[in-house]
């Protein structure tokens, strides 16, 4: 399969991941806290609106401008609404994505369309799972997704790359499916007896 193609159907199956944990939230669900500190569940739905909007634009256009986030909510905006409204524009532009990589600018650097796909994957991903556990539902990522997404994610996110993306990886104390050690290499707690092992970042 081409790497556009295998990117987009990653793409597409993260975006469906986080949909099925998004159904879970409910209005008095918005003011519970998420596993990205700081951060209510509202706070992340929107941000994860606007990442959602970028890739939407990049993947559509071969770019990203400033335009991308010209759909931030208004005052009173269902953020469910809002992200699944995101979610089937980015999935209609991926079913319409011709097979031929092509390279997208984003700010002044370019990458191959289906890099950018994999890196939405990989985010997209990881915020459906802290969705879920702000649900107190705590589902898995998908094995088949997570096994894909784990060896392009120790690629992508660097130490460099960490600060303002993602916290230190955590380190499991014991044996783990490919889940739990994608949102562990992001920086988060994939099980409530995973603590972190000291010297751990």
């Amino acid at each position: 399969m081409a790497p556009l193609n295998r990117g987009l159907e990653l793409l597409e199956s993260a975006v469906r991941f986080a949909l099925a944990d998004a159904a879970r939230v409910t209005p008095q669900l918005l003011s519970r806290s998420t596993p990205c500190p700081g951060w209510d569940l509202e706070t992340l739905l929107e941000h994860l609106c606007d990442s959602i909007a970028v890739l939407h634009e990049a993947i559509d256009t071969a770019g990203v401008g400033a335009g991308a986030l010209a759909g931030h909510p208004r005052p009173g905006h269902d953020p469910v609404s809002r992200l699944r409204g995101q979610a089937a524009s980015l999935l209609a532009v991926c079913a319409a994505a011709g097979p031929t990589e092509r390279l997208v600018d984003i700010g002044d650097r370019q990458l191959t369309a289906s890099m950018v796909a994999v890196t939405g994957a990989i985010e997209i991903t990881v915020h459906g799972w802290d969705i879920s556990v702000a649900c107190v539902a705590r589902r898995p990522v998908p094995p088949g997704l997570a096994a894909v997404l784990l060896p392009v994610a120790a690629v992508l996110i660097t130490p460099p790359a960490r600060p303002g993306l993602f916290a230190g990886p955590v380190r499991l104390p014991a044996p783990a499916c490919a889940g739990d050690q994608l949102v562990a290499f992001t920086g988060r707690q994939p099980r409530p007896w995973a603590a972190p092992v000291p010297g751990s970042a």
